[in-house]
C-alpha cells in the first residue's frame, strides 16, 4: 500500500492557508452583506481553484505524484457532487426568501461549520476502515445504489416538511422574519434565533445528508485521511462562490446528474473489485500459474495501484466532460406551460 505520513506542519499549513482565505474572502472583501457581482464571483471562483491546484502542486513535490493524482481525483468528484447540491441550497433560498446579500453569510458560516463536522466524519471513517475493512464494501455497495437511484427521477425537497424545520421550530424560538444578517437577537429579554438562523441550521443538515454521500466515495479512491480532509475541504470552499456562478447556469447542465451517477457507480464497482478478486482467488488457487491466476495475485498485491488510479481519474474527468458536452449540444427543453383544466 502506498501510505505517507504527513508531519504536522503540513496540517498546520493547510488549516492556516484555509483560514487566511477565508479571513480575506469575509474579514475584508466581504466585511458588509451584499449581493456578489458577477465579476467578484468570477475572481473568486479563480481563487478557490488555484488554491486547490497549488496545494496539489505542494502535494506533487511533497509526497510524489500518487498522492497528487489521489487529491485531484478527489476534488474533481467532490466538487463535482457539490456543484450538484446546488440546487438543493438554491431551494431552500428560494423557500425562505432569504436576500441575496444575506446568502453569501449563511454560505460561509455553513462552510465553516463543514469544516469541524466533516472532519470529525472523516476521520470516524478512516478509523472504522482501517479496523474493520470490510467497511469499504458497504461504502462500495451504498455507492453503487446512490448511483443508479441518481439514474432515475429526482426526489423532490420540500423545506416545509422537512423534519428538520419542524424539530428546530420545536425547540428553538425562532421568528418569523429576518433581522438584518443576524442569527440572534434578544427579543423582550429572550434570546431568539431569526428566520437567518433556521435557514443555516437546514443549510447545515443538508450538508451533512451530502456528506453521506461523497465522503464513501473519496474513500473509493483513497483511505489517505489527508487527501480525504483536504480534497473535501477545498472542494465545499469553493461551493459558496460557486453557487453565485453557476445559479444561472446549473439548469443548462442537466446531464451533470448522469455523468455523477455514472462516477459513483464505476467508484462503487471499484471498491468492491478486491472481494471479488480475493473471491476468485481462492476458487482459482493462490499458487496458480494461468496468467489470469498471476494478474489476480499482483492487484491483491497492490502492484496495479499506479494503473489504476490512472485509470480513475481519467475516467471521472471523462464523465464529467462528456455529461457538459451532452448538456450543451442537446439543451434542456422549454418547461411546458400549464393549461388550465377544463
Amino acid at each position: 500500500m502506498n501510505t505517507v505520513d504527513y508531519p504536522v506542519w503540513v496540517w498546520i499549513s493547510f488549516f492556516a492557508v484555509v483560514l487566511l482565505a477565508l479571513f480575506v474572502d469575509v474579514g475584508i472583501v466581504n466585511r458588509r452583506s451584499h449581493a456578489p457581482t458577477r465579476k467578484e464571483t468570477f475572481i473568486w471562483s479563480a481563487v478557490w481553484v488555484s488554491l486547490a491546484l497549488a496545494f496539489n502542486v505542494f502535494i506533487f513535490y511533497q509526497f510524489g505524484a500518487f498522492k497528487a493524482k489521489e487529491f485531484l481525483t478527489g476534488y474533481l468528484i467532490e466538487m463535482s457532487l457539490s456543484i450538484d447540491n446546488l440546487f438543493v441550497f438554491l431551494l431552500i433560498f428560494r423557500y425562505f426568501k432569504v436576500p441575496k446579500k444575506y446568502q453569501h453569510r449563511v454560505l460561509f458560516w455553513g462552510i465553516f461549520m463543514a469544516l469541524v463536522m466533516r472532519l470529525a466524519m472523516i476521520l470516524a471513517g478512516a478509523e472504522l476502515v482501517e479496523k474493520f475493512d470490510w467497511v469499504l464494501y458497504i461504502f462500495g455497495a451504498f455507492l453503487i445504489y446512490t448511483g443508479i437511484k441518481m439514474f432515475g427521477e429526482d426526489e423532490a425537497f420540500e423545506p416545509e416538511d422537512s423534519a428538520i424545520v419542524k424539530l428546530t421550530t420545536r425547540f428553538v424560538r425562532i421568528k418569523k422574519d429576518y433581522d438584518g444578517e443576524s442569527f440572534f437577537i434578544r427579543e423582550k429579554g429572550v434570546l431568539t434565533g431569526t428566520l437567518l438562523l433556521l435557514v443555516l441550521i437546514v443549510i447545515n443538515v443538508a450538508d451533512l445528508v451530502f456528506a453521506v454521500d461523497s465522503i464513501p466515495a473519496i474513500f473509493g479512491i483513497t483511505t489517505d485521511r489527508f487527501i480525504v480532509y483536504t480534497s473535501n475541504i477545498f472542494a465545499i470552499l469553493g461551493l459558496r462562490t460557486f453557487f453565485f456562478l453557476l445559479v444561472d447556469l446549473a439548469e443548462k447542465f442537466h446531464f451533470l446528474k448522469y455523468g455523477l451517477a455514472f462516477v459513483l457507480s464505476f467508484i462503487g464497482v471499484k471498491m468492491l473489485l478486491p472481494l471479488l478478486g480475493s473471491g476468485l482467488l481462492k476458487l482459482i488457487g493462490e499458487g496458480g500459474t494461468s496468467s489470469f491466476a498471476v494478474f489476480l495475485q499482483r492487484y491483491h498485491n497492490h502492484e496495479y495501484e499506479q494503473a489504476v488510479i490512472n485509470l480513475s481519474l481519467g475516467i471521472v474527468v471523462a464523465a464529467l466532460i462528456v455529461s457538459v458536452i451532452l448538456s450543451l449540444i442537446f439543451p434542456p427543453r422549454p418547461a411546458e406551460p400549464e393549461t388550465a383544466e377544463e
